[in-house]
């Protein structure tokens, strides 16, 4: 009785942190405002057959809509009320994407903005996404309905009712975050609310939550929501499944407020992972890759059973949010695809893959004053869709670095190596590093300003591999380079230092 009472409770606490996709699926990708018609399609055609667990996708309720910026990506940001229609589609559109990539084993995972509602200054009227009115002057938001005394003014002890000092939990938590109305969370009826909204999302079979602002949420307010959550839908999740939950929590070590204040709700964003891996591989502040050799809680990160990675998000590779100049994205593709390649292949951490769309960057004095862009969209503000090219990128400035080959290829890198230690590091001593994962796959980076060419034990079976960056096993043959294993284990790496990608991996599906 008494250990079998003991495993309910373990099963149950661990029950949150637990990724819910499919056996052998090991990442998601975060397919950053697109439309539900198109991340349905990318399920069923490229998603679930390249083994991607499951999406990350933009808030699916109703928000404000804002005319001055035009359509901006944070007005998503900015809820009117939890009907289900935003630019990305309506309800019809939304239970049809969640349905058909649940069938191909990839499952949704909502970006959900509890915090707060729209902006103190977003006036009155109709101009939201459903055609909800309300007013946010006096705090009147009938959809929900939510009025004037379920926000947190009166708790707010800052001048001016906005957050102004990150040193102040109290602040930090009960004041408006960038004048957003701040949700009394303490509030048993607000509760309920929320969790009405998500409850509604568990049963049309979404596998867990992004908690935005969750730093900006009392952990035990939070987890009173929590607490009335349904488990998720049988149909495609087994009996008594929780949902998962991942906290937005920027720490980077230097406010009071910790990601591991939140442990106890689910895992945490893990702000400094990024932060740091980009300082790594631009080589700044005299970091070189030979000192990854205790990546993770080594570098001060949060417990790798408690941490969702990434090495950029929507916020931060507009300069938002954290990290700051060091955090690689797209526009810098060769130490991206590097940096993202090294994520995937190291054991810490449950991995998100980040897919965006492209803006017209326009500095001024160092600062992009087109942050605030939307997503590809035609004059009407309607978002345009995901074209597929027939290389398989993207067109309509959609980036999809989800489907460029090394990252793709590295997602399924990451599912066969699943489960396998991390093994037989070496490094040169700078930024020539390579390292195994038991004996499922190998991978060598070479991120000198010299070539690299060196014999290295790989802890694979003896045999001819398929490199999975320079390109992929087709059948009976490889499309670039080919690595021999000899029967020791040991092959033999030559990367130049000038190659597209300077980095090598090989694994044992990739074996001809």
């Amino acid at each position: 009785m008494g250990i079998y009472f003991l495993l309910l409770i373990v099963g149950v606490c661990w029950a949150q942190y637990n990724p819910n996709t499919l056996s052998g699926r090991t990442s998601i990708v975060h397919l950053f405002e697109w439309r539900w018609a198109d991340i349905a399609l990318e399920c069923e055609c490229y998603l679930g057959p390249n083994g991607f667990g499951g999406v990350q996708i933009s808030p699916p309720n109703e928000n404000v809509i804002i005319t001055d910026p035009w359509q901006p990506w944070w007005e998503r940001y900015q809820p009117v009320s939890y009907k289900l229609c935003t630019r990305s589609g309506n309800e019809t559109e939304f239970r049809d994407m969640v349905t058909r990539c649940n069938n191909v084993g990839v499952h949704i995972y909502v970006d959900a903005v509890i915090n707060h509602m729209c902006g103190a200054n977003a006036g009155a009227g109709d101009h939201a996404t459903c055609g909800s009115y309300f007013n946010a002057k006096t705090k009147d938001f009938p959809a929900v309905p939510y009025s004037g005394w379920d926000f947190n003014d009166g708790k707010c002890k800052s001048r001016s009712g906005d957050i102004e000092n990150y040193h102040d939990i109290y602040q930090v938590r009960d004041c408006r975050l960038v004048s957003l109305l701040d949700l009394a969370l303490e509030k048993d009826y607000v509760r309920s609310k929320v969790a009405e909204y998500m409850n509604y999302l568990i049963d049309i079979g979404v596998a867990g939550f992004r908690i935005d602002a969750a730093k900006h949420m009392w952990p035990g307010d939070v987890k009173a929501i929590l607490d009335k959550l349904k488990d998720l839908n049988t149909k495609w999740f087994s009996a008594g499944t929780k949902p998962f939950i991942y906290q937005e929590v920027i720490d980077l070590g230097r406010e009071p407020i910790k990601g591991s204040d939140y442990f106890g709700n689910g895992r945490v964003t893990e702000f400094k992972y990024g932060a740091k891996l980009g300082t790594v591989i631009r080589k700044w502040n005299g970091e070189k890759m030979a000192y990854l050799k205790n990546w993770g809680e080594g570098w001060g990160f949060v417990p790798s059973d408690r941490a969702l990675v990434f090495v950029d998000n929507h916020d931060n590779q507009r300069g938002h949010g954290a990290g700051g100049a060091s955090i690689l994205t797209f526009w810098d593709p060769r130490p991206y695809k590097m940096a993202v390649g090294f994520m995937l292949a190291h054991p810490y951490g449950f991995t998100r893959v980040m897919s965006s769309f492209r803006w017209p960057r326009y500095f001024v004095d160092g600062r992009d004053v087109n942050d605030w862009m939307g997503p590809p969209s035609y004059s009407d503000g309607s978002t345009k869709p995901v074209t597929i090219n027939e290389d398989t990128t993207c067109g309509n400035d959609w980036v999809c670095e989800h489907r460029w080959r090394q990252i793709k290829n590295m997602v399924i890198f990451r599912n066969v190596v699943d489960g396998q230690p991390f093994s037989n590091w070496w490094d040169n001593g700078s930024n020539q590093v390579a390292f195994g994962r038991g004996n499922k796959g190998f991978i060598v980076f070479n991120n000198d300003d010299w070539s690299l060419n060196v014999a290295l034990q790989t802890g694979l079976p003896a045999g001819t591999y398929c490199d999975i960056i320079s390109g992929q096993k087709k059948g009976d043959y490889c499309t670039a380079v080919e690595v021999h294993v000899a029967a020791d284990g040991v092959a033999n790496f030559l990367i130049s230092n000038e190659n597209e990608d300077p980095f090598i991996a090989i694994h044992v599906d990739a074996k001809l």
